[in-house]
This record gives C-alpha cells, sequence and structure tokens, in this order.
C-alpha cells in the first residue's frame, strides 16, 4: 500500500525539481528523500526520476502519479480533519439516559447548551428508571445516564462508575387549594394518599416518611407521572408528596416543603470511570448549568456534596 509520506514527498520534489529543496520544505534530509523516492519506485514498479549531474529530472510516470495522488492526498486531509473534529468532541456522538421529571427540567437546557459549543454533535436519548439506566451505562449502551436517589431510599453504585451531584430537592407536599392542608404528616394520618407506581423508590420514601410520622398511608391512587399527580391533587382526589422538580406551582394546588432531615431526593450524573467521549465533560458542565436558579424547591450541588 502507497504511503501518504511517500506521495507528498513525490510531489515537492517534482514541483521543486529537487531532493534538497524539497527535503528543506518537508523538514527531512536530503538522504531520507532519495530513501523515500527509492521505496515508493519500488512499491509502484515505476521510475520516477532520471539522476543527472546536478538534479532530478520528473518522468512522464511522475507527474501522471502526482495527478492521481491529488484526490487520495486531499481525502486524506480530510480524513485527519475529521478525526480531529471526533477527538475534539465537534462531531462526536453521546448516548444520554434520563428519567422523566429530568427528561423535563434538565435535559432541553442542556442539550441546548451542548449544541451552541458543538453544533455538528449528535445526541442520543434514552428514558427511563435508574436500575435501567445502570444496567445500559455498564453495558457500555449509555454514556451517561441522569438517576435519582431519595434520602429514605438511597443507592449504591458500583465502582467502575463515577458520580456527579446535581440537584438536591426538597419533597414537597401538595393538597388542593384551600384543603387546610397541615404542614406536619401526623396531621394527615386520615388522608388519601397519591404517589408513584408500587415499588418505586417514591412510593417506598412515602411509606417511611409517613411511618416515622406515626401512621400508614392510605394509597388511593398511583402515578410515575407527576403531572397526572397534580391534576390528581387538584380535583381534591388526595395528598401527595413529590420531589421539588416535580412541582409546577398553579392556582389549584398548594404546597409546603416537609421539614424532615431524609425529605430530599439526589439528582446526579453517572458514567463510567474510562469512559473516553470527548463530549463527556461538556455535557457535564451542560447540566449543571441547566439546574433552575430560581426553583424554591431545588438546589444545585456541586461535587462530593453530601446532602
Amino acid at each position: 500500500m502507497l504511503k501518504p509520506q511517500h506521495l507528498l514527498t513525490l510531489r515537492a520534489v517534482v514541483r521543486t525539481g529537487s531532493f534538497v529543496v524539497a527535503a528543506r520544505e518537508r523538514g527531512y534530509t536530503p538522504s531520507a528523500i532519495s530513501q523515500q523516492i527509492s521505496a515508493l519506485e519500488k512499491e509502484t514498479g515505476l521510475v520516477l526520476f532520471e539522476r543527472e549531474a546536478h538534479g532530478v529530472r520528473a518522468t512522464t510516470a511522475a507527474h501522471r502519479l502526482v495527478d492521481l495522488s491529488v484526490p487520495v492526498l486531499a481525502a486524506m486531509d480530510d480524513l485527519g480533519h475529521q478525526v480531529d473534529q471526533l477527538a475534539t468532541g465537534a462531531t462526536a456522538r453521546l448516548r444520554l439516559g434520563s428519567f422523566p421529571t429530568a427528561s423535563v427540567r434538565l435535559v432541553p437546557p442542556a442539550l441546548s447548551a451542548l449544541a451552541s459549543a458543538h453544533p455538528r454533535a449528535q445526541v442520543q436519548l434514552e428514558e427511563g428508571e435508574p436500575e435501567e439506566l445502570v444496567a445500559a451505562l455498564n453495558a457500555g449502551d449509555l454514556d451517561v445516564a441522569l438517576v435519582y436517589e431519595y434520602g429514605l431510599s438511597p443507592r449504591q453504585w458500583s465502582e467502575g462508575l463515577a458520580c456527579h451531584q446535581l440537584v438536591r430537592e426538597d419533597l414537597v407536599l401538595l393538597g388542593a387549594r384551600g384543603s387546610g392542608l397541615s404542614p406536619r404528616l401526623a396531621g394527615l394520618s386520615q388522608a388519601r394518599w397519591i404517589t408513584s407506581r408500587e415499588g418505586t423508590a417514591g412510593a417506598l420514601s412515602l411509606d417511611r416518611l409517613c411511618a416515622a410520622a406515626g401512621f400508614e398511608a392510605v394509597v388511593a391512587f398511583r402515578s410515575n407521572n407527576y403531572g397526572v399527580v397534580r391534576e390528581l391533587v387538584s380535583a381534591g382526589l388526595g395528598v401527595a408528596i413529590v420531589p421539588g422538580l416535580g412541582h409546577s406551582p398553579g392556582d389549584a394546588v398548594e404546597a409546603t416543603r416537609l421539614a424532615q432531615r431524609s425529605a430530599f431526593r439526589r439528582v446526579m450524573a453517572l458514567h463510567r470511570h474510562e469512559n473516553s467521549n470527548p463530549l463527556l465533560g461538556t455535557m457535564i458542565r451542560a447540566l449543571r448549568g441547566a439546574v433552575p436558579a430560581d426553583e424554591p424547591y431545588a438546589h444545585a450541588a456541586r461535587d462530593g456534596q453530601p446532602d
């Protein structure tokens, strides 16, 4: 296979008519230039130069080979540029996993920031619960996964994963406007509750919060969609506890922050330690920047911040 550097050397010698001048341009010694041309002649089976007393004369074959090499070298130059773009993240692809609340509140502004920094980058978005996303992350099917854990339902991540804290959300008690919502859970022992699907971290957190207040929650409705939960609450069908990013203030619902120390949820970004995707750092910074600055129930976290 012909070597691109040999073709570049051929082009320089044909243009300058001198091994010495070509060597100066290419940053080689004249001897190295001569060796490259000899190797090219051997590889092609062509006589490329006629050696004369005071220089060399390019043959017809040499001129033709230069012409033929132009598109090849241009393609190689373009390939090198594309590789540089790929290495710097300009044209890279990132696979992002997220859960529904983060997909609504964090992902859109983060992807907008990423697109501004790398307009040609491609992002593939997948949605799921933390267990599903972590499995995909460990399998190499995702580059970054947005996951969460509740204060009363902590999770353990595998040692091979790096964890970046993004948000610490307060847990917010919701009731219908004018319902006389008690700020104390103990005063809601007779209430009907609306929570997420049975077995989820949110439902487990509710059970443990109510148990700490001395009662067992009576669940009337379940939905993993916080929009549905708010509508059920606004219709007077029960009360609910949702994380800060899952609450949108409205006239029909009143909200109060739970005072219990363990009443919080953390959102974090995970990735494999060995992942070398050039977009990784930009994506983490974009997710940090996506945390709402004026959100009363969600607070930007610093890496290493425990709560």
